[in-house]
């Protein structure tokens, strides 16, 4: 485990009790914003705005892996070992259309490559951040 993510743990200060009668994450997480004791007074709101900023925080540090996807392509293998330096496969995407953004191999948003500083970059043409929430599964 590397220091960030023992700093991590610390900062999150998970303390998991699991057994067999434990209920899922899904149905604590619905039971607690469906609870009539939830109740939305300028105090709590202030206090449950900083303390939903503090969580944000420490998740804003965990790294992930951005992906652009040209294209695919599903072939046989038999196909696939018949591959040399001068083969030319055909993918399933158009040239201009926009790339698939993806977040941990989830789709994000769509992008087009352009180029800084002689360097690849991407310029964001529509982001579908609803999905993201998959990562925590």
């Amino acid at each position: 485990m590397t220091d960030q993510q023992i700093e991590l743990n610390n900062d999150l200060d998970f303390t998991l009790a699991l057994d067999e009668s434990a209920i899922s994450p899904t149905e604590h997480f619905d039971s607690m914003i469906n609870s009539p004791e939830i109740i939305n007074t300028p105090e709590k709101t202030a206090t449950k705005t900083d303390e939903q900023k503090r969580k944000m925080s420490l998740f804003s540090r965990i790294p992930v892996t951005l992906t652009l996807e040209v294209a695919s392509v599903e072939l046989p293998l038999s196909e696939l070992l018949t591959v040399n330096n001068d083969s030319v496969i055909e993918l399933d995407k158009l040239a201009g259309e926009p790339l698939d953004i993806r977040v941990n191999g989830i789709m994000f948003g769509q992008a087009e490559v352009v180029v800084i500083n002689e360097k690849y970059g991407l310029r964001i043409i529509n982001i579908n951040s609803q999905n993201l929430g998959e990562l925590a599964l």
